[in-house]
């Protein structure tokens, strides 16, 4: 049985739909985990929140570096992710 985790941290919308800024998840599996399916596991982790909404449009960060194309990237564990939601300005 693996302990893989990630420290995902969330703000500004993201924040605000769970009332959290960070919190430790688990990886599922043994093997890496695509970046690209985090947004579902967050989601089921909080059902009957706005999350997987806020989700749909946000950015992500893998260790302080923004990731261009999600699918690309896997999570063995140890990293630090960052839900990076879009701002609007004026």
């Amino acid at each position: 049985m693996s302990n893989r985790t990630i420290t995902v941290l969330y703000f500004a919308a993201a924040s605000t739909a769970i009332n959290l800024t960070e919190e430790i998840v688990p990886l599922p599996g043994d093997g890496p985990f695509p970046l690209s399916s985090l947004a579902v596991l967050l989601t089921m982790r909080h059902p009957k929140t706005t999350l997987g909404k806020v989700l749909e449009s946000s950015q992500w960060s893998v260790n302080a570096e923004m990731v261009d194309d999600p699918e690309m990237m896997e999570l063995k564990g140890g990293e630090e992710v960052a839900v990076i939601c879009p701002v609007s300005g004026g």
